[in-house]
This record gives structure tokens, sequence and C-alpha cells, in this order.
């Protein structure tokens, strides 16, 4: 079997073309990025090893195993992130919210992410703002520890510790940022994600209890000036402006992302005085 030839057999499994390309790459060991490789490379075989290799990743992948687990890496704000099952997969629109992160906030903040996860996106504001101060917190041991090795690896600076949202956490911040769990509990989307941790995922009856349990906690820790910035839902928008508004926040607005969704939410502390 030629590099073609299993690339087209992958698509008659119904594997998408870039999934496909990406998971031979990583049976042959080679990065993601080679991808025109594969293109010049069409008519060599494969050996016998590296075709078995290619189709066990291939059944993963039909079992709607995300891609990023298989390969064990994600690309989130053009940072290399190791990726596994403790922590969710970092997503596009959660860029977003960095943007946003990154245009309210001066060059020596105080930031604190919320249910980091990989540590995206305190890394990448991390990695944008060199002199920030950026503690993360994650109430699973499993995720900080995934974190944790992409902070070392990646030679960032950022603290990592275990808690539940802002509990017994008395220090003040610029920015209070978080993509916390907000599916419905009976979301049907869940049980295609069922190769991820479901305490990253689901959020109570309506998607909103954490969303509320942090909007309830942010004010009193914000600097004057600070930001409360959150992702939330596709149909959540209205609710979380809402939240964020009974909670004394000024300025409250939503933020799209790239598909057109309101995907992110927030609100700036009140300036004293």
């Amino acid at each position: 079997m030629t590099i073609g030839q299993a690339l087209v057999a992958a698509d008659a499994r119904g594997l998408e073309r870039l999934d496909a390309q990406l998971l031979l790459l990583h049976a042959l060991g080679r990065p993601g990025t080679d991808r025109g490789w594969l293109l010049a490379h069409d008519t060599d075989a494969l050996s016998e090893a590296a075709q078995a290799a290619f189709r066990g990743l291939c059944e993963r992948r039909a079992s709607a195993e995300p891609l990023a687990y298989i390969v064990g890496r994600k690309e989130f704000f053009g940072l290399d992130l190791r990726v596994d099952p403790r922590a969710l997969v970092p997503r596009p629109e959660t860029e977003t919210l960095v943007e946003w992160a990154l245009e309210v906030l001066g060059e020596k903040p105080r930031v604190i992410d919320l249910g980091t996860g990989s540590g995206a996106i305190a890394l990448a504001i991390k990695q944008a703002r060199p002199h920030a101060v950026v503690d993360a917190v994650d109430r699973s041991a499993d995720a900080l520890a995934v974190a944790r090795e992409n902070a070392r690896r990646l030679a960032l600076d950022v603290n990592f510790f275990r808690a539940s949202w802002l509990a017994e956490n008395d220090r003040s911040y610029d920015l209070v940022i978080s993509n916390p769990p907000y599916v419905a509990d009976s979301d049907p989307h869940l049980a295609a994600l069922k190769h991820e941790p479901l305490g990253a995922l689901a959020a109570g009856r309506d998607g909103l209890s954490d969303l509320r349990t942090i909007i309830g906690q942010a004010p009193a820790r914000l600097a004057p000036g600070g930001w409360l910035l959150l992702e939330h839902g596709w149909d959540q928008a209205a609710a979380v402006r809402g939240l964020l508004s009974a909670a004394g926040l000024r300025d409250v607005a939503s933020r799209r992302d790239l598909a057109g969704i309101e995907r992110c939410g927030g609100g700036r502390r009140p300036e004293l005085g």
C-alpha cells in the first residue's frame, strides 16, 4: 500500500482528509507540518508496521476520539501545547477570549485563569505579556499536571494552584478570565465528547452553574477597573450579560468568534471614585 492509497482508504472510512494526513504523519513519526511531504511522496510504499499503526490511529479517530489526543498536541494562539485526556482540548474559539484579554491588559497586569485545563489561556497571555503575573487554577490535579508540563516545556512562568474557582483566594487581579464548563447536563452533544473530561464540559441543568459562581465571586477579587472575561455557550450571551450587570460590572459586552457566534462575555469593575 502506498501513501496515496492509505489516504484514499481513510477517506472511504469517512475520515476528513486533513485528519487522515495528520494521522499518517504521526504514524510515520513525522511532524504535522509535513503535509507537503505526503503529496511529494504519494507513491511511496508504506511498511507493514506503518500500515498497522495508521489503521489503529484511524480506528481511534473514527470512534470520535479527538485528533489532539491521538497525536498528543494542539496548537493554540501560536503555542504548541501537549494535550491528553486529563484536560479539555483547547478550541480555536477560545482564542477570541485571549484576543479580548490582550486588548484590555496593560504591560504588567496581574491575571488569574480559572479552570486552566491544559494551561492554554494562561500560557497564551504570559507569552504575549511577559511582564504579567499570571496565576492559574483548576480543581483537577490531573489537568494541573498537564498545564505545568506545558509551562515547563514552553519556559513560561505561570503560578499554578489547585482550587475551585476563586474560593479561598484573597488576591486582587486586573483580569479574571475563564473558559468554564457551560454545557447543560442533558445536552445531547455531550455524547460526542465522551473522550474528554465531563467535569470540564457540563455545568448543571442550564449550563450556567459555574458561570454564576464565577460571576458571583469575581467582583471582590477585581482591582478597580479590572476586567472579568468569560467564554460561554452559543445561546448564553444574553444570560451572561444579565449576570455580569447584576454583579455591578460596567461596560458589559459580548464578543463573537470567527463563526459569528456570541462566544464571550465580559465586564469591568468601576474605578474608585
